[in-house]
């Protein structure tokens, strides 16, 4: 039977997700991500709408079936820990200039399961892209929920279908195609802002990833939570590291890295190797070029797109 107003782009998702074997619940739960990112993710902005009163409800009934905790077998240690954790629904991987941009610009499609040493989480580990350069530039929901936001606010990259075509459908006014060129630049300026290149993947996105956002620590949810203990990034696979001999102590690193994760002793700088997340955008900001990104098999691999 068709329904005439049910949008096509809502119509392909549903399909995908009965081919994928997902449950009604989740199909809705996606649905509502992706119809309403502005109420759902804007919740943990600083705007204060009426319906952030919401937001500790939620996370109670939430933590209930995805506890904020350490919990499954391979981050605890413990096999007898499986239970999911939150962030193994919904999580993100930072990504160097030079892997964002090789993804962005990858021009047929992937269809791989990632290795738990690139994302260590029990869930969304598929990287499958139809319709690879299909690519939408969509308004930030987590800056658009922020009284003070960062500028520009239309950085963040749906791609590949149904994901690209779904957010274009329903948000005709905060979204619009791109070619892979001007998505290449953005992720290039945003990178020169010192903001973050993540590749998304979430549970209810199919289990795979749909999404670069470019995150800033002051606007981005995921980043917040991050920093509060709940382990919704993981590391890109590499570490920064300082040739003392070109450092000039200048600052600028420091002052752009969203992990505070460079300090400076007599030395010059130096990597809080705890708090590094081999982003590369600290290399990306130093005038000397004394910061590089070295690989880091203890922090995970890296997301290799020549390789896929």
């Amino acid at each position: 039977m068709q329904i005439p107003f049910i949008k096509q782009s809502t119509k392909e998702y549903y399909r995908a997700c009965r081919k994928q074997g997902m449950s009604l619940f989740d199909f809705i739960h996606g649905y509502v991500y992706a119809r309403w990112p502005y109420h759902y993710i804007g919740l943990a902005g600083d705007k204060n709408p009426w319906w952030r009163w919401l937001w500790v409800p939620l996370v109670f009934i939430i933590d209930r079936v995805h506890p904020f905790t350490e919990t499954d077998a391979h981050r605890s240690g413990d096999p007898s820990q499986t239970r999911p954790t939150w962030s193994d629904a919904y999580h993100g991987k930072p990504l160097p200039l030079a892997e964002a941009t090789k993804l962005i610009r990858l021009d047929r499609p992937v269809n791989t399961s990632l290795p738990e040493t690139v994302l260590p989480y029990t869930k969304a580990r598929e990287l499958i892209l139809n319709n690879p350069e299909r690519i939408v530039l969509l308004d930030c929901p987590c800056r658009a929920g922020m009284k003070n936001p960062c500028t520009p606010t239309d950085v963040c990259l749906i791609i590949g279908d149904p994901f690209a075509s779904f957010v274009l459908e329903h948000h005709p006014t905060k979204a619009r195609a791109i070619t892979a060129d001007q998505a290449v630049a953005v992720v290039r300026a945003e990178q020169a802002r010192g903001h973050v290149s993540h590749a998304f993947f979430k549970d209810v996105a199919l289990g795979r990833f749909y999404a670069i956002c470019n995150c800033c620590s002051c606007c981005c949810g995921a980043m917040k939570a991050h920093a509060h203990g709940i382990p919704m990034l993981c590391s890109s696979g590499y570490l920064a590291e300082v040739n003392q001999d070109l450092c000039t102590k200048c600052g600028t690193c420091a002052q752009k890295c969203q992990f505070k994760a460079i300090g400076f002793n007599k030395d010059g700088a130096f990597i809080r190797e705890d708090r590094c997340m081999g982003c590369g955008v600290c290399t990306l900001s130093c005038p000397k070029d004394a910061l590089t990104l070295r690989a880091a098999p203890e922090k995970g691999s890296p997301l290799k797109v020549d390789d896929l």
